[in-house]
């Protein structure tokens, strides 16, 4: 048991992605070369929309309700491995993530992690962004749901997996992270994060409005106040 490889389970909390899931789970396939892993799609739309759509039959499927956080305490819930690797539905995973994932939680002193935030696009302005967000996870250790937050199963059930937030859930979950003295490991990898929602509201509307929202969520504006301003 010692030897054992640890398992991840992947959840991918859905809402509209009929056209994508399945470059979405490809992607997923080609990037778990020690796999598989387990796939778990959570589609927050009660009529299966997404995973109406997928036909791979090594995915689990579920329908939850809407909300990012209910959706990824769904999937962890069917979840049967070591580890919980959430991901974005928008978001591509760097070459071999699931090994780096299981070599970081070797260390026992890491609970969870995540991995550098990195756009697909090459426009200059994004890169500004990398930039600002490596260095604020550094500083912070909170990383946010698009650099896809891992962690070890048994502490996310003891912390109680993620609030039921509208909004700001992974931060939160990072700071009780924290609050129990947990360590998170940053893989200096990048996600590949689409950038289609900056793109469709407007690259520095998204942005400032983005850095505006976390900060008042650090003054305690409350997350039901905040998500008027963020569409889901």
């Amino acid at each position: 048991m010692m030897n054992r490889i640890p398992a991840v389970s992947l959840v991918i909390p859905v809402l509209n992605e009929a056209e994508n899931i399945s470059q979405i789970l490809q992607h997923v396939r080609e990037v778990d070369a020690d796999g598989p892993a387990e796939i778990i799609v959570v589609d927050g739309d009660p009529e299966g929309s997404t995973i109406n759509a997928i036909r791979d039959e090594g995915v689990r499927t579920v329908a939850a309700v809407k909300g990012r956080a209910r959706q990824m305490n769904s999937g962890a819930g069917l979840a049967t491995g070591d580890i919980l690797l959430f991901l974005h539905a928008d978001t591509h995973l760097p070459p071999n993530a699931f090994g780096l994932i299981r070599a970081a939680m070797n260390d026992t002193g890491f609970v969870g992690g995540a991995f550098d935030l990195g756009f697909a696009t090459p426009r200059r302005i994004f890169k500004i962004t990398e930039s600002y967000v490596f260095l604020r996870t550094r500083l912070t250790k909170i990383p946010f749901g698009d650099q896809a937050i891992f962690i070890r199963r048994d502490f996310f059930d003891e912390i109680g997996g993620y609030r039921d937030l509208p909004l700001m859930e992974d931060v939160d979950l990072m700071q009780r992270i924290r609050k129990r003295g947990g360590r998170i490991c940053i893989i200096p990898e990048k996600v590949r994060t689409s950038p289609r929602r900056y793109e469709q509201e407007g690259i520095m509307f998204a942005t400032i409005r983005n850095a505006m929202l976390q900060l008042l969520y650090a003054l305690g504006v409350p997350p039901e106040r905040l998500v008027r301003w963020y569409k889901s």
